[in-house]
Parts: structure tokens; sequence; C-alpha cells
């Protein structure tokens, strides 16, 4: 039966990437992430990003239902929205829950072992639907030094906001695919110690994933630092 689900899960991702017209396949009875090819529950530890860079480590939201207008006006609406408490700031743990519209979504804690985070899997396998759904994810990205001169670089599907620190970096609008480096945020400074990155994806149809990385004065890839899947990293940071 997973294996079954499985294939229908990458057939699904074949159809999308080549057209947004067609939905995915039916969302089936939850899995479990660790059944995805892409992603896989995360261990309450630090981690350091591979030489390219990627920010792999992250707490995802199971997707809100949305409109799924991906036009820069709507994203920028999207941003603007309330869907729950403290969107902007919190800080979740793995397993936490919000409430939107009276039903619960949880916080789950995962690594993806590709450059990009495939929010597809995320929603297929946790039996989410897929198709017109906003997505929201947070990690603590924690560096030895501060950081100055650096840049936020990321590429989504669809449209997308992003942030650092509590404020706006970068942001992608539109029915688009994903590319890495797609835009990139201007020049700021990474704190010493945890530095909170936060984002929204909207999605219509078929494929949804992102994928983000800093670079550095030079436009090389960051990588001395290491990633918290939440809260703890703050709360025990001195």
């Amino acid at each position: 039966m997973i294996k079954t689900l499985t294939l229908l899960a990458l057939a699904g991702l074949s159809l999308a990437s080549s057209s947004h017209a067609a939905d995915g396949p039916p969302t089936p009875p939850p899995l479990g992430i660790n059944a995805s090819p892409s992603l896989k529950l995360a261990p309450a530890t630090a981690v350091r990003p591979g030489a390219a860079g990627f920010l792999s480590r992250w707490l995802l939201l199971e997707p809100i239902p949305g409109d799924g207008v991906v036009v820069e006006s709507a994203i920028r609406a999207a941003a603007k929205k309330e869907y729950f408490p403290n969107q902007y700031s919190v800080l979740p743990r793995d397993g936490d829950n919000v409430t939107v519209d009276g039903a619960a979504y949880t916080w789950r804690a995962v690594d993806s072992s590709t450059h990009n985070v495939n929010l597809y899997h995320f929603a297929f396998f946790t039996g989410k639907p897929t198709s017109n759904m906003v997505f929201w994810g947070v990690t603590i990205v924690d560096c030895p030094e501060e950081v100055p001169n650096v840049r936020l670089a990321v590429g989504s599907n669809a449209g997308s906001v992003w942030w650092v620190n509590d404020q706006e970096a970068v942001a992608l609008y539109g029915d688009i695919q994903t590319f890495i480096d797609d835009t990139a945020s201007r020049k700021f400074t990474l704190r010493k110690g945890p530095n909170v990155v936060r984002f929204m994806v909207v999605n219509n149809r078929g494929m949804v994933d992102c994928c983000a990385r800093f670079l550095d004065a030079n436009d090389k890839p960051l990588t001395q630092f290491t990633m918290h899947p939440g809260a703890a990293a703050i709360s025990n940071a001195p």
C-alpha cells in the first residue's frame, strides 16, 4: 500500500511539474513524513548545511486552505492576513498546534534530503490537500559570529514571502517554478547567535516547493552556521 501511494505521489509530482492545470492525485490517508522520498522527521538537535548552503531543516505547519491566487497583489494580501495568532513572531516546537477557522494544524520538524523543501511531499504524506493551500515554515540559523553583507537567496513554486529576524527580506510572485537563487534580498547582517528565518508559500495547483540559502559578501554560499528545528535554540541561547 505504501509503495503504491508513493508511486502515486511521484506520478503526481511529474504531472504537476509539467502543468499546473491538473490537480494532484487524491489525498491519501496519512502515511507519515518518513514515507516521503525527500523529507524525514528531524531530531531535536542542530545540523550544519551542506557545501551548497541550503536551509534544509524546518518546522513546517500543515497547509492552511487559501484561494490559490498568486499574483503580486494577492501574495501581498496573504502576507498581511492573520491566519493564526503571532504568525510573524511565533517560535514553535515540533508538535505545537495552531487553530485556523476552528481547525487545528500541527507544526512538524523535518529535514530535506534535497536542495529544495518539497511542500507537495509534506502535504501528501501527512494526508493534507496540496492545491490552493498556504504553507508556513520557520527555522533557526545559529551563527558563531556576526556575518555582515549577506543576502537571502530564494526560489519558490508558486508565490512566497520571506522574513529574517521579523523583517521582510524578499518575495516572489506568480505561477512560477522553483529556481535556485531566483531572487535575492538586499544585503544585511546576520546576528551572532540565533537568527529566525520564516516563509509563507502560496500554491494554486500542482507542484509546490521552495529553496533558500544565504550568500556571503562574495556571493558564495554561507555554510558557517547550524540549523535548529524550533524554539529551543532561542530559549537556550545565552
